[in-house]
């Protein structure tokens, strides 16, 4: 029987942390589920798990966080960075400080988090932190240039981060989601379509919009289950992989952007808008 482990998860009001911290807490761990939104976390309390108010853009909210697990429980074995949001719109439609906001919720306040972390998974000498980045950290769409950026930097962030911690017995492994059935497709859609409006990228915004609408409304995707039980896995696994491409579309866009080059991709992207 596996190990009963302490596991922070950030991001599970919702879509994949929501069903990941469900997931963990039915399999015996303790889980603390981390978000704004607590009364969006009863069911995961009432799974046996902790629901910890979170606003990972926030130092105080941060500390507060981390202080109230290792008060309870004294260490903390796995970190799910999984809070995340997708900022759509053309670089020039988007104005600098929503883009810094788009930085600090998908890079800083997972670095910061992760820094506060780290002292004591060094004390054990062990522990796993999964950062949750997107088939997006490897590829590109048009008008996401905000998110991706943010996703491509956190592959650089995790790939410099297991290096220097091998050292202490601290895995740290990069989950890349392909397209997952969540409210992802839903915000993208609505903010993007208000950012563009009358706009010189309107055209192109409306045909993103209608492509990601047609396959989140349709529930093309994958389920999130394919996350929860990849995160499963690795938490159970003593020498996880570095990196795992999960859900659809993942492996096969990350395999024609890495070895077709640009040219190839950017038409294989494009005709999608067609």
């Amino acid at each position: 029987m596996n190990k009963k482990k302490v596991i922070l998860i950030t991001g599970a009001s919702s879509g994949m942390g929501k069903e990941t911290a469900l997931q963990l807490a039915k399999e015996g761990h303790i889980v603390y589920g981390a978000a704004r939104r607590t009364e969006q976390m009863q069911n995961l309390v009432a799974a046996g798990g902790h629901a910890l108010p979170l606003d990972i853009t926030k130092e105080e909210s941060i500390q507060a966080a981390v202080d109230k697990i290792i008060t309870e429980q004294g260490y903390i074995d796995v970190l799910v960075n999984n809070a995340g949001f997708g900022l759509y719109g053309a670089v020039e439609d988007v104005r600098i400080d929503d883009a810094r906001y788009q930085f600090e919720v998908n890079l800083f306040g997972l670095g910061s988090l992760t820094q506060k972390v780290l002292p004591y998974m060094r004390a054990k000498r062990s522990g796993t932190i999964i950062n949750i980045s997107s088939m997006g950290g490897k590829m590109y769409t048009p008008l996401g240039a905000w998110y991706h950026a943010t996703k491509h930097a956190l592959e650089g962030w995790s790939d410099c981060l297991r290096l220097e911690l091998k050292q202490f017995g601290i895995n740290v492994v990069i989950v890349e989601p392909g397209a997952i059935n969540t409210a992802f497709g839903e915000v993208l859609h609505d903010s993007l379509l208000k950012r563009s409006k009358g706009g010189a990228y309107e055209t192109m915004a409306k045909a993103v919009a209608q492509t990601s609408e047609k396959m989140y409304a349709n529930q093309e995707g994958s389920p999130a289950s394919v996350i929860s039980n990849t995160i499963s896995k690795i938490v159970r696994s003593s020498k996880p992989k570095t990196r795992y491409a999960v859900g659809k579309l993942a492996k096969p866009l990350i395999w024609i952007r890495t070895y077709l080059g640009d040219r190839i991709f950017d038409k294989v992207v494009m005709m999608q808008l067609k």
